[in-house]
C-alpha cells in the first residue's frame, strides 16, 4: 500500500484538482484507491459533490470507524471533510500522541493499493499528521510566477517529520500545474523546478484545461466529465508515471 500526502502551503496549485484526478486515473488502471479530504476547507468533498454526515473529522477523534466514514464514489473510497475540521487543530492539540492520529486511523486500510491524502494549505496539525501517516509526498506547484514562494518552509517541515516522526517519509514527486508550453514564463519555471528538484519533477505537466476547473461545479472527476480532455491524459499520463515511479522505488 502507498499512502501519498499532497502537499503546498500555498492555495491555488493544483493540489485538490491533482488528488481527486490521480484518484481516478489508478483506479481506472485498476488499482483500489482510498482519497482522504484533510482540508477544513472540504474542497475535494464539494468537488466530488458529496455532501456527508460522517467525515474524517469523527474519525480522527476516534467516535466513528474508518468504514463507517468512507463514501464509495464511482469506485474510489473516499473519507470526506466538512468545516468542523478546522477545530481539530485547536481541540486536538492536547490529545497525546496528536501527530499519529491519522496514521493510527489508517492501521485497518490494507485492502487499498494506494491512500491519497489531500493537505490543507497550512503547516498545521492536520498537515503534519499527513505526513506522519503517509511514506511519500508530492507537491503540486503553479508553473507562474513565485511558484517557489514558501516552498523552503514546506521542505523544512518535510526533514522535520522524517527526522523526529516518520523516518520513512521521502519528497517523491513534484507536479507541474497550469502549463502553457506557449508561455515563455511557464517554461522558465519548469526549468527552476528541474534544477531545483532534478528528477523528483514528473515529465508529466498539467496542462491549462478549462475542463479541469469545469468538472467540480458538476461533482465529477475529470475522466467522467471530459474522458477526451488534455486534463484527462495528463492526469492518465501522470498516473502512469506515479506506478512506474514507485516500481522504480521499490526496485533501489
Amino acid at each position: 500500500m502507498r499512502v501519498i500526502a499532497l502537499s503546498n502551503q500555498k492555495g491555488g496549485t493544483g493540489k485538490t484538482t491533482s488528488a481527486i484526478n490521480i484518484a481516478y486515473a489508478l483506479s481506472r488502471k485498476g488499482y483500489q484507491i482510498l482519497l482522504i479530504d484533510l482540508d477544513p476547507q472540504a474542497s475535494l468533498t464539494a468537488s466530488l459533490g458529496i455532501n456527508p454526515e460522517k467525515t474524517i473529522y469523527q474519525l480522527l477523534k476516534r467516535e466513528i470507524s474508518l468504514e463507517e466514514s468512507v463514501i464509495t464514489k464511482n469506485k474510489v473510497a473516499v473519507i470526506p471533510a466538512d468545516i468542523n475540521l478546522a477545530a481539530a487543530d485547536i481541540e486536538l492539540s492536547g490529545v497525546a500522541g496528536r501527530e499519529f492520529m491519522l496514521r493510527e486511523s489508517l492501521d485497518d486500510t490494507l485492502a487499498y493499493d494506494f491512500v491519497l491524502l489531500d493537505c490543507p494549505p497550512s503547516m498545521g496539525l492536520l498537515t503534519i499528521n499527513a505526513l506522519t501517516a503517509a511514506r511519500e509526498v508530492f507537491i503540486t506547484v503553479q508553473t507562474e510566477f513565485l511558484a517557489l514562494q514558501g516552498m523552503s518552509k514546506l521542505l523544512e517541515t518535510i526533514d522535520m517529520v522524517r527526522e523526529r516522526l516518520n523516518r520513512e517519509l521521502s519528497l517523491n514527486g513534484i507536479i507541474a500545474t497550469r502549463y502553457d508550453k506557449r508561455r515563455v514564463l511557464n517554461r522558465e519555471v519548469i526549468e527552476n523546478l528541474y534544477a531545483y528538484f532534478g528528477t523528483k519533477l514528473f515529465n508529466t505537466f498539467i496542462r491549462e484545461n478549462i475542463s479541469l476547473a469545469e468538472a467540480p461545479s458538476f461533482g465529477q472527476d475529470i475522466f467522467s466529465y471530459r474522458p477526451n480532455s488534455t486534463g484527462a491524459a495528463d492526469y492518465l499520463m501522470l498516473g502512469q508515471e506515479i506506478i512506474e515511479r514507485g516500481f522504480a522505488n521499490e526496485d533501489r
